[in-house]
């Protein structure tokens, strides 16, 4: 089983920048696929971002793309999400997941972190 803890959330001004980590609990962290999807009160769990487990393939939603960047250290056992060029409308609560392939389903994703709060002031 993975456990899953995610930090680097905040409060960011508009056109700021933020770097999320995820820490994954052990050692077959490589195996999996990691994703981060962000939520909203009301809204449903939103995809935003996903790597493969040997981190050569990477998936953006058009919403992120250009500005958000992930990435992954498996000697650390930690994915990241570089955000960039942050705007109000990505506030939101932000999750990594754990999977087996580079999905955009949250669905399809078998673990998850608790979530760390990013807000964005205009």
């Amino acid at each position: 089983q993975v456990q899953l803890v995610e930090s680097g959330g905040g409060l960011v001004q508009a056109g700021g920048s933020l770097r999320l980590s995820c820490a994954a609990s052990n050692v077959a962290f490589s195996s999996y696929a990691m994703g981060w999807f962000r939520q909203t009160p009301g809204k449903e769990r939103e995809f935003v971002s996903t790597i493969s487990q040997s981190g050569t393939r990477t998936f953006y939603a058009d919403s992120v793309k250009g500005r958000f960047t992930i990435s992954r250290d498996n000697a650390k056992n930690t994915v990241y999400l570089q955000m960039n060029s942050l705007k109000s409308e990505d506030t939101a609560v932000y999750y990594c997941a754990a999977g087996y392939s580079t999905q955009r389903t949250s669905a399809l994703y078998n673990y998850w972190g608790q979530g760390t709060q990013v807000t964005v002031s205009s």
